[in-house]
């Protein structure tokens, strides 16, 4: 109830949102948005964040800041950040936030250059020890870190490549 979610923030005095992406829409969609002028920060992760919708939120809540998280549920749910601007033309899914580390990698778990796809693997103290009685899918997984000696890495199977700053793109 679109309705009522801006009455409550608004009553409340919400300041801080999660939403999943399709929800921002819905929400920035409805009237009552514009209203919600206590609003300082919203968080978005779980899907996608497409550029068109970064730029609608800036439009309905220009005094907000919008961030892009990304992260599996193996790697403590989220491992990186950014910080969406009303200028992107595109949002990566950012740089990794304490104590986790992104690497893209090729098959032979080797770091790729910038702008070079290969596959996201996560690497500290958010990710999982593995399956819970899977071995063969921890092992698949969650292969031994080629960089940190006695760590794991989370293979994720999402395809992406280092931007110049040091920033994920996510394909």
């Amino acid at each position: 109830d679109l309705a009522y979610l801006g009455q409550t923030i608004r009553e409340q005095a919400i300041t801080t949102l999660h939403f999943v992406p399709s929800m921002l829409h819905a929400f920035l969609e409805h009237q009552g948005a514009r209203q919600c002028n206590g609003i300082v920060r919203v968080i978005c992760s779980g899907e996608a964040l497409p550029v068109s919708l970064v730029q609608r939120f800036h439009a309905v809540l220009p005094h907000a800041r919008l961030y892009n998280l990304y992260g599996p549920t193996e790697a403590a749910i989220d491992v990186s950040v950014w910080r969406c601007s009303a200028d992107d033309v595109i949002v990566p899914i950012g740089k990794p936030i304490a104590n986790l580390r992104l690497y893209i990698l090729d098959e032979a778990l080797q770091p790729l250059p910038i702008g070079s796809i290969g596959e996201l693997y996560i690497g500290g103290v958010g990710v999982a020890r593995g399956y819970l009685k899977r071995p063969d899918l921890t092992e698949e997984h969650f292969p031994s870190s080629p960089f940190v000696a006695g760590d794991r890495v989370y293979r994720t199977g999402d395809r992406c490549y280092f931007l110049a700053v040091g920033n994920v793109q996510y394909l």
